[in-house]
């Protein structure tokens, strides 16, 4: 049976993450949560207090910077590394997604990690997740989804995967940083968020995680199966 590659776009707590997690895993294909890995640079140069002013530093930061996926025995995921440290709990804190649209718009930072996401992606067999997977990474894909939702409900998303992780946030804070993140990420130079032409959209609003993964991969399935 052919491989393919899954390209699922979309906003920010449409359910990206957990419906392409669990559609790789039906498939039997990798999962590659693109989101994560900005994140966790995101992460490195907020720890290392790197200027996204600064070409340099940024270029210094990204040759030290290595990114992973491990298998989480305890969790039974597969998560982010950092310069091989596991990072899925520091990367969801609240002050780096506040920050994480403004770093992965650097050029720099863009170039470095999308030829990362290529290499992962190369042998096909992969269910890829992020902003520009379809549009820029890789517009070949033989199937491109597009996921929207509601925004409050999209905030409600994120304000319980949060509390998940011990962080009390109220509501009307989560929309401010999910509305922000949408205009960043729509309006940004370099690969803006947009559908891809031939993608498939899949608003969530009203579907449950179940039926989320369900169309998925359903919709993988008629493409592999030709």
């Amino acid at each position: 049976m052919k491989k393919i590659v899954v390209a699922i776009d979309g906003y920010s707590a449409c359910g990206k993450s957990t419906t392409a997690k669990a559609a790789a895993r039906n498939l039997g294909y990798k999962f590659i949560d693109t989101g994560a890995m900005y994140r966790a640079v995101t992460l490195y140069f907020y720890q290392n207090h790197i200027e996204i002013t600064n070409p340099k530093q940024v270029l210094k930061a990204m040759d030290s910077i290595q990114l992973g996926f491990v298998f989480n025995t305890k969790s039974g995921k597969n998560q982010i590394t950092l310069n091989g440290l596991m990072v899925e709990n520091e990367i969801r804190q609240m002050h780096i997604s506040e920050s994480v649209s403004e770093v992965s718009a650097v050029s720099e930072v863009r170039k470095d990690v999308i030829s990362q996401q290529r290499q992962l992606g190369k042998k096909r067999g992969v269910v890829m997740e992020g902003r520009d997977i379809g549009t820029v990474v890789f517009p070949d894909a033989e199937l491109k989804i597009f996921m929207t939702a509601n925004l409050e409900v999209r905030a409600t998303r994120r304000q319980k995967e949060l509390l998940e992780i011990g962080q009390m946030v109220e509501l009307d804070k989560v929309i401010q940083n999910i509305q922000k993140r949408d205009h960043l990420d729509t309006t940004r130079k370099e690969s803006p968020l947009v559908k891809a032409e031939d993608a498939y959209e899949l608003d969530t609003t009203h579907m449950t995680l179940e039926e989320q993964i369900e169309e998925v991969i359903r919709l993988s399935l008629c493409k592999i199966r030709g």
